[in-house]
């Protein structure tokens, strides 16, 4: 079937044109998608917005071909798989962007309270740091400190992490912490 009766069928609103041309132009409009890192399921969102884009404007008897249908659905398809491409690429930059910025202030966060560890003195920052930073229990600190017994190193631990909040708190402000 010739271009010219395709369309002439489409400016009619003969829709098994639509799928005439579905089933005829599906692999090589397909492979555009598929040969440019994309999906099955893209290839076919991208092909069918494309014949839908190319429908419409036939049907509205505003479309002027200077090429074949293949070529038209080919630049259609190709621009809207650039677009997505596009959208896709700012998408990922805006997550890299995302995860440096909450890397970043992780780290600032965490020299804060390294800073703030390291003027509370041996004992405070030793319990301190086995328990959050090593992931020791308190019976490990207990006998890694010699404290007594599980119930000293517990009280440390507490007496400890209060001075390390208020000495953060006397520093520093909510807004250092949380943006």
């Amino acid at each position: 079937m010739k271009d010219s009766e395709i369309l002439e069928r489409i400016s009619r609103g003969d829709e098994r044109m639509l799928d005439h041309l579905y089933k005829k132009y599906y692999r090589m409009m397909t492979k555009i998608v598929l040969s440019n890192n994309g999906t099955e399921d893209e290839a076919k969102d991208v092909y069918q917005e494309a014949l839908l884009a190319f429908w419409q404007k036939a049907a509205s008897g505003k479309l002027i071909l200077t090429s074949k249908i293949s070529t038209y659905l080919y630049s259609i398809c190709l621009n809207q798989w650039r677009k997505e491409l596009d959208r896709k690429s700012r998408l990922s930059s805006e997550e890299v962007d995302r995860e440096e910025y909450q890397t970043h202030d992780a780290k600032e966060r965490l020299k804060i309270v390294m800073d703030c560890i390291e003027q509370l003195g041996d004992v405070c920052k030793n319990v301190l740091t086995h328990y959050y930073f090593d992931g020791m229990g308190m019976q490990e600190i207990a006998k890694k400190m010699n404290f007594a017994n599980t119930d000293t190193a517990k009280t440390k631990k507490y007496k400890c992490k209060k001075k390390l909040d208020s000495l953060i708190k006397s520093k520093y402000t909510t807004e250092d912490f949380f943006d």
